[in-house]
């Protein structure tokens, strides 16, 4: 049961994690996937179908940029919309942690 908790955790959380880094700047998909996976161990292969979806719904853009080490690195960031949906989760995030905080305060 546990392990059932902490995957749907990090799904729930995902969107967020990922708007959370590109607030920071642009950065490309294995650099993303990388940082998530060291931060909240989510695989590398949930990510790419994730920054897809997010281009599809316009909260990404996307460029392509050539690469002396290999073939070319798609580079995402943030659009306005990106912006925005992004504040607004963060704020939700924190709004729904300080409650679930509260109530296990409240267990003690």
């Amino acid at each position: 049961m546990v392990d059932s908790i902490q995957i749907q955790l990090r799904k729930g959380a995902l969107d967020l994690c990922v708007l959370a880094l590109l607030s920071r700047g642009e950065s490309y998909g294995y650099e993303i996937a990388s940082t998530l996976v060291a931060a909240v161990g989510m695989g590398e292969g949930t990510i790419y179908p994730l920054m897809r979806r997010m281009q599809n719904d316009g909260l990404v853009a996307t460029r392509l940029v050539e690469s002396s080490s290999g073939p070319p690195r798609k580079y995402y960031r943030l659009t306005p919309l990106g912006e925005t949906v992004f504040e607004a989760h963060r704020s939700d995030w924190r709004s729904f942690t300080a409650a679930v905080d509260k109530l296990l305060e409240d267990l003690s």
